[in-house]
């Protein structure tokens, strides 16, 4: 046996995502439904404490109930709208105070809302950038401190829910998509930043996923759309899109999965 070979023998198995997630302290926004939601279960399944955090009350006690009834770990839900960052930052001493220090931070909360450029409400323009950057910013920002003194000590992990939208041309959501490409190149910029300082983050970015997401689209036609585009194929469904936040977060404490692409197999 070479000695390369003798090396590569040598190499340790990467652990299952699930025994990767065991211990972590983990954040999750956007929980409240879809990818949020099911990246929740799937940390917690995982043996992760979780915190989840989402505007809708309701939502939060339900999962958490529903968590709770099966999970090793603690599940604390904390309601906070991310476009308040007063909120936001009294919300991350929540967690500290409750689960201790987080060292998995997972920022799905979004809006996508298609309209043609020149009719679109600009409304909701401002929302989309309110949740998918401002948002996502100030999640960043709140946990950052805990993510790098984590890194000392273990595996940290930022890790955004992009959209294919950020590289891909579609018509009638360009300011969508230009949301999901800053968050792209954000993420790019903070593994540069925060990676030689052992955090890894990651970028998620899934294509035609099932979920509830723009069902609240003012257009009526971008809804019909959305619809047709959902059904036109088997999409992902957000079961599916956490999987991959486990497989990213999973890997080995060296290893950067730093931007993975997910798309239902017909799209090519």
């Amino acid at each position: 046996m070479t000695s390369s070979a003798a090396a590569h023998a040598a190499s340790p198995v990467p652990p299952p995502a699930s025994a990767a997630l065991a211990g972590r302290v983990a954040v999750v926004t956007g929980a409240t439904s879809g990818i949020g939601a099911a990246t929740a279960r799937r940390l917690a399944a995982g043996g992760a404490s979780v915190a989840l955090l989402g505007r809708r009350e309701d939502r939060l006690a339900e999962l958490t109930g529903a968590l709770r009834a099966t999970a090793a770990a603690p599940v604390l839900p904390v309601a906070v709208d991310l476009t308040d960052a007063d909120a936001l930052a009294a919300a991350a001493e929540t967690v500290r105070a409750g689960l201790g220090r987080a060292d998995l931070v997972v920022a799905c909360a979004g809006a996508m809302l298609g309209a043609p450029f020149e009719t679109a409400d600009t409304a909701e323009w401002d929302r989309m950038l309110d949740v998918n950057l401002r948002g996502l910013l100030r999640t960043g920002r709140a946990f950052a401190d805990g993510l790098l003194a984590a890194a000392g000590d273990g595996p940290a992990d930022l890790v955004h829910i992009g959209s294919v939208g950020g590289h891909g041309l579609y018509p009638n959501w360009s300011v969508y998509c230009a949301t999901k490409a800053a968050v792209a190149h954000l993420t790019r910029n903070l593994r540069a930043e925060l990676g030689p300082r052992g955090v890894r983050v990651h970028d998620v970015q899934p294509g035609v996923t099932l979920t509830e997401l723009g069902d609240d689209m003012r257009d009526a036609g971008m809804r019909d759309a959305l619809a047709g585009m959902r059904a036109g194929l088997r999409p992902l469904s957000a079961d599916d899109v956490a999987e991959s936040v486990a497989f990213a977060v999973g890997a080995p404490p060296h290893v950067n999965v730093a931007e993975l692409v997910v798309v239902p197999v017909q799209s090519g």
